[in-house]
């Protein structure tokens, strides 16, 4: 334990919020400056995925530090970006071979709308500039990407000055925007609205459908049906829509495979890449790209696009190692083997528990949503932030889980959880039994409240 730190009044970010000051953190454990420990099971943002204090890459920095930290791609090659690219085009499918760098995951998806933008304006089709995605979303912070983003607490302030592009509703199967009886029977309408959107904002204005292929904390990692994704890409190749998938939170073995589209071989054009991408240990983010749409570009122009840090050595050297941690120690098989240990739990707990509506997610991507009434569904009132007593009460019992509103942020309950895809049986068996007391303390705060729709 550390002295204690000296809190100023110099430091803000989105509250007032008090929290503990954090002195170290170790696997999938964290602790505070006055030595309480706190199993992380979302993995911080849901980004550190091979865990905390790794020594593989303390030794990567160490290594890279007596080169250099930077050197501005417009000056330099450096060899730590090139073999990063190469790892990534050795792991990715479907021609994904082309890669370009930047330092997040907002970035990262600025990058790739840029990129759209410019393949069909070099191409010739410059009437091709609006991107299609859905509600609820997340796909980032800065102002094109949340252009993209349906989550009202994130985007109503800001809406004047973001862009208009069209959305279709997300395939959240468990409240149906269709009230369509459950699938197959519900025909896939979540799916096949695409089509009917593209005809109506007309076909030769669309360069791309952007969407995570498991759904992040807009939704709490909905799972589409199986057949979902091959009617959006038969619909995507009918009208020369690009395929943009999100794996800033799926990707880097996640769900249980190096990228999520692994599961149902979805054929991207481009993939978003952040958080997991280098796990925390270093500001990191970037897109992969199909060989032929950058050729193409580049054959009759230029991508106009770039920032100071993308692709700088030191962040290019940590993340290459992370990606030979998650392979070379079999973190994606673990993630299968953990994330199912962990989803029979949850839906143990479920069975306990009568505030559970739903559980799901894939892999080690996982989360569960609170209801009034399971029979109905019926959300909490949103003024009781339901989520956040939960995730409180976990916090003070050394549990950190994730809190978010799935109905397009303004209601709904449910919380994410994801711990590190280094966690083992113990750790997991842990992070229940502290979810566990963490519903129990919530249900009997709530009273009457938690015992509706038995």
């Amino acid at each position: 334990m550390t002295n204690k730190p000296c809190k100023t009044n110099y430091l803000f970010y989105q509250s007032r919020k008090n929290m503990p000051f954090i002195d170290y953190a170790e696997g999938v454990y964290m602790y505070d400056t006055e030595g309480k420990e706190y199993l992380d099971g979302c993995s911080s943002a849901i980004n550190c995925n091979i865990g905390h204090g790794c020594t593989r890459i303390l030794q990567a920095i160490a290594e890279q530090s007596r080169h250099t930290f930077f050197a501005y791609r417009t000056q330099f090659e450096n060899e730590p970006a090139h073999r990063l690219a190469s790892k990534l085009a050795e792991i990715s499918a479907f021609g994904l071979n082309r890669s370009f760098f930047v330092s997040s995951g907002s970035e990262a998806v600025e990058a790739a709308i840029k990129l759209v933008r410019q393949y069909f304006y070099n191409k010739g089709e410059r009437s091709r500039y609006q991107l299609i995605s859905r509600v609820p979303s997340y796909h980032g912070s800065t102002l094109g990407a949340l252009s993209l983003t349906s989550s009202a607490q994130l985007e109503v302030p800001y809406r004047p000055m973001l862009m208009t592009h069209p959305k279709i509703p997300a395939p959240y199967c468990y409240r149906c925007p269709f009230n369509q009886k459950k699938y197959p029977a519900c025909g896939l309408k979540c799916a096949w609205i695409l089509e009917r959107v593209i005809q109506e904002q007309d076909p030769e204005r669309i360069c791309a459908f952007i969407f995570e292929p498991v759904g992040g904390a807009s939704t709490g990692a909905i799972v589409a049906p199986d057949e979902y994704f091959e009617v959006i890409q038969s619909i995507c190749k009918k009208y020369g829509v690009l395929i943009i998938l999100d794996e800033v939170m799926t990707g880097f073995g996640r769900t249980g495979a190096m990228f999520a589209y692994e599961h149902w071989n979805i054929d991207a054009d481009i993939l978003v890449m952040s958080k997991g991408m280098s796990s925390g240990y270093y500001p990191m983010g970037g897109i992969l790209v199909k060989e032929a749409i950058v050729e193409e570009m580049l054959d009759k122009g230029t991508f106009a696009h770039g920032h100071t840090l993308a692709g700088n050595p030191m962040g290019c050297a940590v993340t290459l190692e992370v990606l030979n941690v998650i392979l070379e120690e079999g973190l994606v098989q673990n993630t299968l083997k953990m994330g199912q240990i962990l989803k029979t739990g949850l839906m143990k707990l479920k069975k306990h528990y009568d505030i559970i509506g739903d559980v799901r997610g894939k892999g080690l991507l996982m989360a569960i949503e609170l209801v009034m009434d399971r029979k109905t569904k019926e959300p909490f009132p949103p003024e009781l932030n339901v989520n956040q007593i939960l995730a409180d009460h976990a916090f003070a019992g050394g549990l950190i889980i994730y809190p978010r509103r799935p109905i397009n942020g303004l209601s709904g309950d449910h919380v994410m959880i994801a711990p590190p895809l280094t966690i083992n049986h113990r750790e997991v068996d842990k992070l229940l039994a502290l979810l566990d007391k963490a519903l129990a303390q919530t249900t009997i705060q709530l009273g009457p409240l938690s015992y509706s729709g038995q």
